[in-house]
């Protein structure tokens, strides 16, 4: 089975004749789409950053591209040195479905709340235990975490999840929306989501979005930029 970590890889070594590792800012839920995954690994070559991007995409499958490169130090680690990450959540809510957009969201028939959907998120904004957002996986690791946004707004059928943290558990914001998704609905209250926060239970927030309304936008470095080689 191939992974985009093995097919960066296989692309390096097409373009630069060397094997060489790639190093990613971090993994997503398998079915979980990507706008923003930062990805590093080392080479002697001499072409520019958007020689290299060329390349790359030249021997990348369709569905993987790569949008933009720069030279980092040799000590940079993609995801050690993140500050944080944005993931989207896409909701289309309505009650018939879209062919178009069926692989990138998740459709809820039943008419969601946003105002209270955001009431419910405003209580997962700053650091707290996130352990009732992952599973097992998840509550091996340290399960704090700070989240800087957690927001939800509409545009006609679509409606986006926004949450901006530190860092993320695995599922944290699959179980989050999916809790979130019942507040809007009206089958769970606010004072029923905020004793599930603060449970200290592992994957006590039980219902997880499928996978593939699910996008990494970005992942945000201080030390590093984008775009500020000219071809």
């Amino acid at each position: 089975m191939s992974t985009i970590q093995g097919e960066l890889e296989k692309a390096v070594l097409s373009f630069t004749g060397k094997a060489s590792r790639i190093q990613g800012a971090g993994r997503t839920d398998a079915g979980v789409h990507a706008r923003g995954q930062v990805a590093a690994f080392e080479t002697d070559s001499k072409l520019s950053s958007s020689k290299i991007i060329g390349a790359m995409n030249f021997h990348l499958p369709e569905d993987i591209a790569i949008r933009d490169a720069c030279q980092v130090e040799t000590d940079f680690d993609p995801r050690r040195d993140a500050t944080s990450r944005e993931y989207r959540y896409t909701i289309l809510n309505r009650a018939n479905r879209s062919p178009l957009d069926d692989d990138q969201t998740y459709r809820v028939s039943r008419k969601l709340d946003i105002g209270k959907m955001n009431e419910a998120g405003k209580i997962l904004q700053g650091e707290h235990d996130f352990v009732p957002f992952t599973n097992q996986e998840g509550s091996a690791k340290n399960t704090i975490r700070k989240v800087y946004r957690a927001e939800v707004q509409r545009e006609g059928d679509f409606i986006w999840f926004d949450m901006l943290a530190s860092a993320f558990l695995p599922q944290q914001v699959r179980r989050t929306i999916g809790s979130l998704i019942k507040i809007g609905t009206g089958d769970m209250e606010i004072t029923e989501f905020r004793e599930i926060a603060k449970s200290g239970i592992t994957g006590a927030a039980s219902q997880v979005a499928p996978a593939h309304g699910l996008c990494l936008m970005k992942v945000n470095y201080s030390k590093i930029g984008f775009g500020n080689e000219n071809i």
